[in-house]
């Protein structure tokens, strides 16, 4: 009996000194730390703090610097010395009170309302800070489901918070202790820091407050020397834990910066540099006696695009204009089309440029997207741009897709010539109305028939493509409908080596569309068991039926043309040089994604046609824009039909000189009304491209139609 009641007092005292080292423990860790990184003494105190490497550099192709960093100054709180301070809380009220005053924003993501009564705003934070808060509870042992007044009675209670502070007081310095101990449950997060991007101002009013353990960090912030490619440069911004668990095998930091979209994600692993350690030591009274680094911070690499900032400034202002101009005066001639519209409703648009010249084939060289935004306040502004209904934060140059129009013709008549052997110089009688499927009840007219009443007469390929007829390549689909089985197979393979319907290849996320097909109409209409019809053959011959394809996907296709049939990939990266400019890292060279054989014939009269386009005075469709040009002009011009109302689509494409094509362009302006009025924003581009200062003054041409 004696034995068995021995056993039970030793295992008695076991147990509680078991939880008394538990709880001594865990009151270690809450007031002091559990850093490995932390050593202190009576007289110093010594700590390990992460540095954050400079990102690299992003230039334009000249070496322009577009986007760059600039000094930074964040304001930290160390809690191992103001908690040595006998007015711990009265310190931090004070310096609180200090940053709402200058109206200086603080870190607070304690889930608890600033103002009582106190409710919950979990749901408000990030899914890494909902972890770091369940974290914080749980080693606390408290209840996930205590309320928020719960809570902050707790709060109040374990910092010691007077009783006759006011809620608000109260809240403002348990939100600050929150963050402090938070830090010892949760290794990943760094020093604490109260308040980025201080100014000198307020970084002076702050440390005269001569508070113990408020620290200043020298650190880099995103800085934007342009107002142009918001849509391509991108921006960075803290991590989510989704990315986390992708950049943690990089040695990443858990609050570090990365690239969001734009560039600054797409060529994140060049612009991220090494991140750093730096060791302190401190006195009692938070005085720094010593700083070295144990591993110094390596600055990122810098990415020079391909993108000409010159280019990329006309390119954007010519569209704006143009638009802007359209929304408020109309075309100068109403396209008279079944939309019944005459541009007054254009919505947004796209421009892009890409490289034919050899050696640097398939590098854009401009890439634009109306309406747009501005870099530098998009934090500040990204509630109102969310609301602007034109969608300004829309890449309408990579993610929006397009019915091409007559743009599209180029397509149909290299499948004429070389799939039907068709001589390119065969008439084709224009009859207004093409009535092949007139027993079905489907008449497609030619647009100059549907709009004026008249037909081009008798049209060969190279006419058919300068006055934009389609009653010609009306009959030409219908041929290779029936001649290849009931498909338009030719005209899809030519169009697929084009580059249409296809990913570019390019660094950036892009919408890749589709092609008019028997494989696209199943798979966008399940339920429709009627195949793909002679009708739907005439509409794709045109660039409608669901040819839908990016502004940039036409830039590749004009492009390809201008090359007689080879495709490049499309890039945005010229090279990488490290951070001191000193070594090249990488040289991006040009690479053939497809060639299609296109004969001589063929070939021979779409650029003929494509000339007639820009410089016959009498019929081509961009003749108002380009018949006095220097520099000869290989065009086409679109106007597509949609279901949305309003005004028809706008598109235009060309690349130029025609004898050895430099530079190709694609313009695209939703509701644009006429394709024919894009001509000058085109213009425009060539101007500052083939003269060192472009005069070309933007004008607007009359809506002819196409």
């Amino acid at each position: 009996m004696e034995y068995k009641t021995t056993i039970r007092i030793t295992l008695l005292l076991t147990a509680v000194l078991l939880v008394m080292g538990i709880f001594i423990g865990r009151l270690y860790r809450v007031q002091v730390s559990a850093s490995e990184d932390v050593v202190s003494t009576t007289d110093t105190y010594t700590f390990l703090t992460h540095v954050s490497a400079a990102r690299g550099n992003i230039l334009d192709r000249n070496g322009t610097v577009l986007v760059s960093n600039r000094a930074s100054y964040n304001l930290t709180i160390n809690d191992y010395i103001i908690y040595s301070t006998q007015s711990t809380n009265r310190n931090l009220l004070t310096l609180v009170n200090q940053c709402n005053e200058m109206g200086l924003e603080y870190t607070d993501h304690l889930p608890i309302s600033r103002e009582a009564p106190y409710v919950s705003t979990y749901e408000d934070l990030s899914t890494n800070w909902q972890s770091y808060f369940k974290t914080f509870m749980t080693e606390r042992d408290w209840d996930l489901d205590m309320t928020a007044t719960s809570l902050m009675k707790q709060l109040r209670d374990v910092y010691r918070v007077p009783e006759d502070w006011s809620d608000e007081d109260a809240r403002k310095v348990v939100g600050i202790r929150y963050e402090l101990e938070l830090r010892h449950y949760v290794y990943a997060l760094s020093t604490y820091v109260l308040s980025y991007d201080v100014s000198s101002e307020q970084l002076a009013a702050l440390i005269e407050l001569n508070i113990p353990g408020v620290n200043v960090e020298t650190t880099t912030i995103r800085q934007y020397n342009t107002t142009y490619a918001a849509h391509i440069l991108g921006s960075v911004g803290k991590m989510t834990a989704e990315e986390y668990e992708v950049y943690k095998e990089q040695d990443y930091s858990m609050d570090a910066y990365v690239g969001k979209e734009g560039f600054e994600k797409a060529f994140e692993s060049y612009l991220h540099g090494t991140d750093g350690e730096k060791k302190t030591v401190l006195s009692a009274d938070g005085e720094v006696l010593e700083e070295t680094y144990t591993k110094e911070p390596e600055a990122g690499d810098n990415v020079e695009l391909t993108i000409d900032l010159d280019l990329q400034m006309v390119a954007e202002d010519a569209l704006a204009a143009h638009i802007e101009n359209v929304r408020e005066n109309g075309l100068s001639t109403s396209s008279n089309s079944d939309n019944d519209g005459t541009g007054k409703d254009a919505e947004g648009g796209a421009v892009v440029v890409v490289s034919c010249a050899d050696g640097s084939e398939g590098e854009v060289l401009a890439c634009a997207s109306y309406p747009t935004y501005n870099l530098s306040t998009y934090s500040e502004d990204f509630e109102e741009l969310l609301e602007d209904p034109y969608a300004p934060l829309y890449n309408r140059a990579l993610q929006a897709i397009y019915n091409p129009g007559s743009t599209f013709k180029m397509v149909t008549g290299i499948a004429a010539v070389d799939a039907l052997d068709m001589d390119p110089l065969q008439g084709i009688e224009d009859e207004g109305v093409y009535t092949y499927y007139e027993d079905e009840g489907f008449t497609p007219k030619c647009m100059v028939y549907k709009n004026y009443g008249l037909t081009h007469g008798m049209v060969d390929l190279p006419r058919a493509l300068s006055v934009s007829c389609n009653y010609y390549f009306y009959e030409v689909a219908n041929q290779i409908y029936y001649k290849f089985g009931h498909t338009i197979d030719p005209i899809d393979e030519v169009a697929k080596a084009m580059g249409l319907g296809e990913s570019t290849g390019v660094e950036l996320s892009e919408a890749v569309g589709y092609r008019a097909n028997a494989e696209t109409k199943a798979m966008l209409y399940e339920n429709d068991q009627q195949g793909f019809y002679g009708a739907d053959a005439l509409m794709a011959a045109i660039g409608q039926s669901e040819n839908k394809f990016t502004v940039l996907q036409l830039a590749t296709y004009a492009a390809t043309l201008a090359n007689n049939g080879t495709r490049y990939r499309d890039t945005f990266l010229q090279r990488v040089v490290s951070a001191d400019y000193s070594e090249l890292l990488k040289q991006n060279e040009p690479e053939v994604v497809s060639k299609l054989d296109i004969s001589d014939k063929a070939m021979n009269a779409i650029l003929y046609g494509m000339t007639l386009c820009a410089t016959d005075t009498a019929e081509g469709t961009a003749r108002k824009t380009f018949a006095d040009y220097p520099i000869t002009v290989c065009a086409k011009t679109g106007t597509a039909e949609h279901d949305a109302g309003g005004s028809s689509h706008a598109s235009f494409l060309c690349f130029a000189p025609a004898e050895d094509p430099q530079i190709a362009i694609a313009i695209y302006v939703e509701k644009g009304g006429s394709g024919a009025s894009l001509g000058p924003i085109a213009r425009a581009i060539l101007d500052a491209y083939f003269t060192e200062d472009s005069t070309q003054e933007v004008t607007y041409a009359e809506g002819i139609i196409n």
